[in-house]
């Protein structure tokens, strides 16, 4: 979309956007489509089993699971935020985005994200309680410190989005106003901008220290101490039986975090862009589709509560 020589507009106007996303990817457009589409039923469907097992299951009522239920609910609402607009230009052939629409992806999917940050370092800390402090772990990670923590994480989520959605608005766009990416993301709105965006780039440069950097350090910093302590075990059954507790957990931190830090620490020079939108598509699409699938096919309790399940229901339907 391109607005007329010398017009300026800010970011609530309705112009709107033009989504460059996938248009420039070979695959025809209808292959894509149904991917994203099997992708994102697996991921709702797959994150929803994972919430209705931790919920129904009695022997899942531990602070582990309650942290990966609410790790499956943030997947759910961050895969809804970026997958429908998604599919909508795939089958339609529209990339174009209202201006209030893309602010209002922008703000949930931000939301979401921090949101993540802050509830993978909460379950490493868990972990961390596990493994080193088993026998205090009772006392020190109770229901009202699990309540807080979850709690904490969204709410951190929901400050920082607001934070940063508030000063898309005071920006103003001239020219094409053409987003290099497939969903609105802050930096391809900056780089947009033709007004003074040093103050903005300051606040999620700070912002993107604290909810991202502090974070993984920390998750970082807990595994460290999880694997010293697993290694301290004499026995290989220990070890393998107290490694097997975080597994799970691990393989998402390294597979949201490397995605993410691909995308947001790596310069943004031409040829990289092409690269920060795959892995963008990977911790934004791919990482809520992989998490129930990592848990389930690792975790023996998540497994165990699914069969019974599947039995119950196959029972159920018999006696009708």
């Amino acid at each position: 979309m391109v607005m007329e020589k010398g017009g300026q507009d800010n970011g609530t106007s309705p112009l709107g956007f033009l989504l460059v996303g996938m248009g420039n990817v070979p695959t025809p457009q209808t292959t894509l489509f149904l991917l994203s589409l099997i992708i994102y039923l697996v991921t709702v469907v797959g994150n929803i089993l994972i919430i209705v097992l931790v919920v129904a299951e009695q022997h899942l009522h531990t602070p582990m699971y309650f942290f990966l239920g609410n790790l499956s609910s943030l997947e759910t609402f961050y895969s809804s935020t970026i997958l429908p607009r998604l599919l909508a230009s795939f089958l339609t052939g529209d990339r174009t985005i209202s201006a209030h629409g893309c602010v209002t992806q922008f703000y949930f999917f931000a939301a979401f994200a921090t949101a993540e940050c802050y509830l993978l370092a909460a379950m490493s800390y868990d972990r961390y309680l596990a493994v080193c402090q088993p026998l205090l772990y009772a006392s020190l990670m109770t229901w009202k410190v699990c309540l807080q923590l979850v709690a904490g994480s969204w709410l951190l989520g929901l400050l920082v989005s607001t934070v940063l959605t508030s000063l898309l608005p005071q920006l103003q766009f001239c020219g094409p106003r053409m987003i290099n990416h497939f969903f609105c993301d802050f930096t391809p709105l900056l780089e947009l901008a033709c007004s003074d965006t040093s103050m903005a780039a300051l606040v999620a440069f700070i912002f993107g220290f604290l909810d991202v950097v502090f974070p993984f350090l920390f998750t970082l910093a807990s595994y460290m101490c999880i694997i010293a302590a697993i290694l301290r075990i004499p026995s290989n059954v220990g070890r393998q039986k107290a490694f097997s507790t975080c597994s799970s957990h691990l393989t998402v931190v390294a597979v949201f975090y490397g995605s993410l830090f691909v995308v947001y620490v790596l310069p943004r020079t031409a040829p990289l862009r092409q690269l920060s939108k795959v892995f963008s598509f990977f911790y934004t699409v791919l990482t809520p589709l992989f998490n129930p699938l990592i848990y389930s096919l690792r975790n023996r309790e998540v497994r165990e509560a699914l069969r019974k399940g599947l039995r119950k229901a196959l029972a159920s339907t018999q006696t009708l």
